[in-house]
């Protein structure tokens, strides 16, 4: 499913009038600010370059009326300014997630998580895993299933996919990973108890 435009597209219009009067000189111009974006949230590690690229241009073209007639220099400065703001956005909720990969359970009192054997924390999860839908099984297994540009390609093809913003699609990896954590801790337990 396409991204939906949270803005009209006189908006747009307006961006590009900003930037030149010339359509097309306009046009050249709002695709160079676009790949240069990119290359910022790129460059800062961003998770979503592209959807924060389209998140920069949205909030621009929603205050350009207001802004673009008082304004005073090139444009450029005003969509870096609001790119910075979104990195900074996108850090603070980086921070809040963790990899399936450093899923640790709970810390026990009889065996610390780092003495616990890795065969029985794989069993635990694999047994976790197979509790889960079908389609929750799949949805983690394919946000965690990449990594570095790849990852951050691939998890951007799955929330078009599947109709949702990147933002839904962390928010719920989010929930079906605290489930299988709640799992693997249990399970871990009772195979304690079971020694």
């Amino acid at each position: 499913m396409a991204r939906r435009p949270v803005i009209p597209p006189e908006g747009f219009n307006e961006v590009l009038a900003w930037f030149n009067p010339d359509r097309e000189l306009a046009g050249a111009m709002y695709v160079q600010l676009r790949n240069d974006l990119f290359k910022l949230f790129n460059w800062a590690g961003c998770s979503d370059p592209e959807g924060l690229t389209d998140e920069a241009f949205d909030r621009v073209a929603r205050k350009v009326h207001d802004v673009a007639p008082g304004y005073d220099g090139n444009p450029k400065h005003y969509f870096v300014a609001v790119a910075r703001n979104l990195i900074k956005e996108d850090l603070k909720k980086v921070k809040k997630q963790v990899s399936l990969e450093d899923i640790e359970p709970a810390a026990r009192e009889t065996v610390p998580p780092e003495q616990e054997p890795a065969d029985t924390r794989r069993e635990c999860l694999r047994s976790c895993l197979a509790v889960l839908s079908v389609e929750k099984r799949k949805l983690i297994m394919n946000y965690y299933a990449k990594e570095k540009q790849a990852k951050i390609d691939d998890r951007a093809r799955l929330a078009q996919q599947l109709g949702m913003t990147l933002d839904a699609l962390r928010v719920s990896v989010h929930r079906i990973r605290r489930t299988l954590e709640k799992c693997i801790e249990e399970c871990l337990d009772q195979k304690d108890g079971q020694q």
